[in-house]
């Protein structure tokens, strides 16, 4: 049986907080810095055709994530702990995949900190992301951390969507127009879906929210209904998300404004909502940076670690690990351009590696779900969708051949 069973008993309500913390990771891990980029880039671009790559990048999301969480949660094991069950060295080889991954991004995420620091309260963007990574640590720190991962995690997310509801509601985006092209869209552009699908679903994010719902002690296919309904959960908070914050900038761009500076999403928030639009701006930009810092490296740390590390240590290195990646901010500003292509690259291949992993413990490796019969449908759902990753895969390393060219 899974070594999550030696752990000491959750309270109902601690359990309960923990499954929450956990379907918030997944979101606020899917909605960082980049994403808001891309969101507003692309929205620029194609206007409400945009709309068909969010509805795609989400069904993507619920294909992926409904079986992540069901094949983790029944086994009680990391994705990295089953990849050397099914074949040795296979989970290391994607725990050195997401670290890598997971060290620069959380370069780009810090970065992201100290600019959404800098929109809201005025601040020098390096120091804002130093004091922005001390935060994070000191949530490691706590004695109780992974209850303060939970709460701040829910918190932030709460607040990203109450001010992304407002500044929609203020922009006023025409919904009708919205709806009709994520289903009958007036352009498709894969290259779009594909860099939203990777930067959203890839890499670290895949395995948040699952990873920390085995610290919750929700394993075991006795727990199958309390493990579907989370991810359920969990992707609807994070469809809401990218919605909102789409309409946000789309009212903006719909309503005739040109967006031309070099902050595209920050400029779309003035112009919905003002001045208090920037500040607004500056706090969801902050929110959404932290909460990925957080999870990246909650994340990078769980694949390096095992089920049978103390909290404590995890803790530590969890520490260091952030530590590293704000003094690499402070001294570089930024994560270099070919450092995030490259960490991109490895996102597109963690996900079908990651995912066919998974799928194979689904498919002829009972003993490891303890005997729990896996449901065909969902199956066949995930394997088409790893078809898909494949594609993206080889899409990713075409981008990294170039880059080397």
């Amino acid at each position: 049986m899974a070594d999550t069973q030696n752990k000491p008993k959750l309270s109902s309500s601690a359990r309960r907080t923990a499954l929450l913390g956990a379907m918030f990771l997944m979101a606020t891990s899917a909605i960082g810095p980049g994403f808001i980029t891309q969101t507003t880039v692309f929205t620029v671009q194609i206007g409400a055709a945009f709309a068909f790559a969010i509805l795609a990048s989400i069904l993507i999301d619920i294909a992926v994530q409904m079986n992540v969480w069901r094949v983790i949660g029944v086994s009680g094991l990391r994705a990295h702990e089953l990849g050397n069950k099914v074949l040795p060295g296979v989970g290391w080889f994607l725990a050195g995949l997401v670290f890598i991954g997971g060290v620069v991004f959380n370069i780009g995420n810090i970065a992201g900190t100290g600019l959404g620091a800098n929109a809201m309260l005025g601040v020098d963007p390096k120091i804002g992301g130093a004091i922005s990574a001390v935060i994070a640590i000191l949530i490691f720190v706590s004695k109780k951390a992974g209850m303060a991962l939970d709460r701040i995690v829910v918190l932030l997310g709460a607040i990203m969507i109450l001010l992304m509801i407002y500044v929609a509601i203020v922009a006023a985006p025409p919904v009708g127009e919205a709806l009709k092209n994520a289903i009958l869209p007036e352009q498709i552009d894969f290259l779009i879906i594909t860099t939203l699908v990777g930067g959203t679903v890839g890499g670290y994010i895949t395995y948040a929210g699952a990873h920390r719902m085995l610290d919750s002690g929700v394993t075991g296919p006795d727990n199958v209904g309390e493990i579907t309904r989370s991810s359920v959960l969990g992707i609807i908070v994070t469809g809401v998300m990218r919605v909102l914050l789409f309409l946000a900038i789309f009212g903006v761009v719909a309503g005739g404004a040109v967006l031309t500076s070099d902050n595209l999403a920050a400029e779309a928030f003035g112009v919905a909502a003002g001045d208090i639009g920037m500040r607004m701006f500056g706090v969801v930009l902050w929110a959404a940076a932290i909460t990925s810092v957080i999870g990246a490296a909650f994340t990078s740390v769980s694949f390096i670690t095992t089920s049978k590390t103390p909290q404590r240590k995890r803790n530590l290195i969890t520490v260091a690990f952030i530590a590293g990646c704000a003094i690499a901010y402070v001294f570089l500003g930024q994560a270099p351009q070919e450092l995030l292509i490259f960490a991109g690259a490895f996102n597109g291949l963690i996900l079908p590696v990651g995912f066919g992993v998974l799928l194979w413990v689904a498919w002829r490796r009972r003993d490891l779900l303890h005997g729990y019969v896996y449901p065909k449908w969902l199956l066949i759902v995930g394997v088409l969708t790893w078809f898909l990753t494949l594609f993206l895969g080889y899409t990713s390393i075409t981008g990294l051949a170039q880059l080397w060219g």
